[in-house]
């Protein structure tokens, strides 16, 4: 537990408000070459935004327009490492929105056109996450699952897949309404990833957050390029080979609001992780309700589901409108950022 806590200690400079996809490391990504971002705004500002695109340059929605289900075969032809391992079945995609150690509140714009990713604002202010001691901002690579769509593969629903928590139905798990989000991914892997990036990981658990009264999952999963995926198969894994991450996960989301003045936040299951056959079937059930979302078939509110590629959906858009939509937003790459004062709190027992 001490090792742990000493890593937790070590946090990215404060001054680095988000690191960027396009921009990280120097390492190959086969993932990452398929999608890349572009900036309008300047960060840490409520103008901020950051668009996707695809390999040919075009516009697309990430929550709705990136494959949830990796493909058996990447760009060239040249087989996925955890296809020949026979994982296809446990291999996604995953969007990262926060760093890890950074505070920044980023996330999918659900209400926006093509879904860029910003700033989270409430009260008119840009929200950060607090320093609660003795961990430093996030303290995993934070982000969220997206859609799963395939032209050249037809599977047995000929439709597309998708994760979002609906909040008009109860969680038969929970008994608790859904938060209205796509389901939310902890990456556990030891890479510092960037805001932006689309990576491969497979799934070992779920942890249900009850975030004021609502149905908050928390996927737990680690980068399958990480030095040492190959160990991680499950829940228990985690556990075995990171020890006190688990805990440390859950001390986390109990009381990473409770400096803003609230309560602590509860668990279902007593805060118990269910394990990764558990998980996927929340996948598998939450990819119904975006479905159905998609093809207009219920009413998904502020949810804005404009995407590009998805053919037989209602909201689907050309390539010049989705150009179109990204230029209508003004890019002030000189307006003054507005990053948060960095202290730890410390809570007690």
């Amino acid at each position: 537990m001490s090792a742990l806590l000493r890593l937790l200690r070590t946090g990215a400079p404060a001054a680095a408000c988000l690191r960027l996809g396009t921009s990280a490391g120097t390492g190959p990504r086969r993932a990452m070459a398929l999608y890349h971002t572009e900036e309008r705004g300047q960060p840490c500002s409520q103008n901020y935004r950051l668009f996707f695109k695809d390999v040919t340059g075009h516009y697309i929605s990430p929550f709705h327009d990136i494959p949830l289900k990796v493909n058996s075969k990447e760009e060239n032809g040249i087989p996925t490492k955890k296809a020949r391992n026979d994982e296809y079945e446990n291999l996604f995609n995953m969007i990262v929105e926060i760093p890890r150690w950074t505070n920044a509140k980023m996330e999918i714009a659900t209400e926006e056109p093509l879904n860029p990713i910003k700033q989270y604002v409430k009260d008119g202010k840009l929200r950060y996450v607090a320093n609660i001691f003795p961990y430093k901002g996030y303290i995993w690579n934070y982000g969220t699952l997206p859609q799963a769509l395939t032209f050249t593969v037809s599977s047995p629903w000929n439709t597309p897949f998708q994760t979002w928590e609906d909040p008009g139905e109860k969680d038969k798990s929970t008994n608790c309404f859904g938060d209205n989000d796509p389901i939310d991914v902890c990456e556990i892997g030891s890479k510092i990833l960037s805001c932006g990036e689309v990576i491969h990981v497979k799934i070992l658990g779920i942890l249900a957050l009850i975030d004021e009264g609502e149905t908050d999952w928390k996927l737990i999963a680690i980068n399958v390029n990480d030095p040492e995926a190959s160990k991680f198969h499950d829940i228990d894994d985690v556990e075995k080979f990171k020890p006190g991450y688990l805990e440390a996960t859950l001390n986390w989301f109990r009381l990473y609001k409770v400096p803003d003045g609230k309560p602590e936040n509860q668990f279902a299951f007593n805060g118990e992780f269910k394990n990764k056959a558990f998980a996927l079937e929340v996948i598998k059930s939450t990819h119904q309700c975006w479905k159905a979302l998609l093809m207009k078939k219920c009413n998904g509110g502020a949810i804005n589901c404009t995407n590009v590629q998805i053919s037989d959906s209602p909201f689907r858009c050309t390539q010049e409108e989705a150009r179109s939509l990204v230029e209508s937003v003004l890019s002030s790459p000189n307006k003054e950022s507005n990053e948060e004062e960095q202290v730890w709190h410390f809570l007690g027992k």
